[in-house]
């Protein structure tokens, strides 16, 4: 079947997954709970909702996205019509990750075959519950010659990177983008890749300490720390940042309750591997709460770090995880210090009152994308590029940007027959004046 040429079958496809994401959401939730005790609330709010609502929007928009665009011609090619077509890339390879399983196999998913492409998809082995509902959902839904689901672990992925491609996505840490790259190179394969860093959260003097704890408090600690946009690290003005520490205990008691073990607000670490990653970064003389943890159930409750150095071993590397170090500055030669130490991050927080010091922050650093007085709800936004730069990322989705980045952009120009202008046909003789002042008036 030549998927690119049905948009109506496309649209219908996407109907039919629709219909069955809803009909299996209880058991979507269940997985997830199953993989690594995400919450429920969490559960519709970041993966089951987010991918229904993708997905109504995809089939709402998908003849608008798909037809032809009509752009303004060059007065060069005088007479003609100028169109933009989408055109699927064709065999496309999706990796999904496993901190938001769900929704990051099934909305890039979404929007390669509203593109038109044939797609097959690697969820992650770390979450199996979440992998073993996926299968299901799409074995439901399409031809084994349109989606397929190829579970398995390292070696499952490496066999498929080996494979040639038309496009390939992949969400994942920076060291298995750089993998992915390197085999997308051999074959010159075209890639988006969503990756990470050290997200840097920004505290003003004219900040509203309280609100900026209890929003930072949701956005770093939602889904155990375990988001690529989460803040990873604190900078406060130096006079403020006892007061601040105060402020985050008090919010992760109110959300988490005196024993976030307890919380069944609160999700567990994917594994014990990355348990002990987390635990190796803690340096207990810094911790000013939380700190306890919990090999046999992977936990690791909400901690707070009064750091002071940029070499300290938590600031290594992006944290991914529920550990969250608070550093101050006194000046912005200060705060320009600590950022450039690191590779441009996925996103950048800024909490303050005076508009200019945040528009300065937002030109001055290179990242993906981020808030002004809150967190992580950038992301929420398909009207906005969600994607990386640099070491974070290469290329952008979410809403109609997804279906773009599936979407070869062909050009096509028809010309009219009924006149044809001499002046660009052999012989030239005495035309080059002629062109140049053309040329210079265009």
């Amino acid at each position: 079947m030549n998927y690119k040429t049905t948009i109506g079958f496309r649209k219908e496809t996407l109907l039919k997954l629709l219909d069955v994401i809803i009909t299996h959401e209880n058991e979507i939730i269940q997985a997830l709970y199953d993989d690594f005790k995400k919450p429920a609330f969490e559960a519709v709010l970041t993966e089951t909702n987010y991918v229904i609502s993708e997905l109504k929007d995809t089939i709402k928009n998908l003849y608008k996205w798909t037809k032809p665009k009509k752009v303004f011609p060059s007065i060069l090619n005088f007479p003609s019509t100028d169109y933009i077509y989408n055109e699927p890339y064709g065999k496309v390879l999706i990796i999904a990750p496993w901190n938001y399983p769900f929704q990051l196999a099934l909305c890039p998913l979404i929007s390669a075959v509203a593109a038109g492409n044939q797609v097959v998809l690697k969820p992650s082995e770390l979450t199996p519950k979440t992998a073993e509902i996926i299968t299901k959902i799409i074995e439901k839904t399409f031809q084994i010659s349109h989606v397929a689901v190829v579970e398995g672990g390292v070696e499952v992925t490496q066999k498929l990177l080996s494979q040639r491609w038309d496009y390939i996505f992949f969400t994942g840490s920076v060291p298995v983008g750089k993998i992915v790259a390197k085999a997308a190179a051999e074959h010159l394969t075209p890639v988006t890749l969503e990756l990470g860093g050290k997200n840097p959260c920004i505290i003003d003097e004219t900040a509203n300490l309280k609100l900026a704890a209890k929003r930072i408090v949701w956005g770093k600690f939602i889904n155990a720390g375990q988001t690529c946009i989460a803040p990873d690290y604190i900078l406060i003005q130096k006079n403020m940042k006892s007061h601040f520490i105060e402020f985050m205990k008090d919010e992760i008691t109110k959300a988490y309750g005196e024993n976030p073990k307890q919380s069944p607000d609160y999700a567990r670490i994917i594994n014990q591997k990355n348990w002990l990653r987390l635990v190796n970064m803690i340096d207990s003389n810094k911790v000013v709460f939380g700190g306890q943890s919990e090999i046999e159930n992977c936990y690791i409750s909400p901690t707070l770090i009064d750091e002071s150095s940029v070499d300290s071993l938590i600031m290594k590397e992006e944290i991914f995880g529920p550990l969250l170090p608070i550093l101050s500055y006194e000046n912005e030669t200060e705060i320009n210090a600590i950022i450039s130490n690191f590779e441009k991050p996925l996103a950048l927080y800024i909490f303050t009152e005076n508009h200019s010091f945040a528009q300065k922050i937002i030109h001055k650093y290179p990242f993906g994308g981020g808030c002004i007085n809150d967190t992580v709800i950038h992301f929420s936004n398909k009207r906005l590029p969600f994607g990386g730069v640099g070491h974070s990322g290469i290329g952008a989705y979410h809403g109609s940007f997804s279906f773009d980045t599936f979407s070869h952009k062909k050009g096509i120009v028809k010309k009219a027959n009924w006149l044809d202008l001499p002046m660009r046909y052999a012989p030239y003789h005495d035309k080059l004046k002629t062109i140049k002042k053309i040329l210079k008036w265009l």
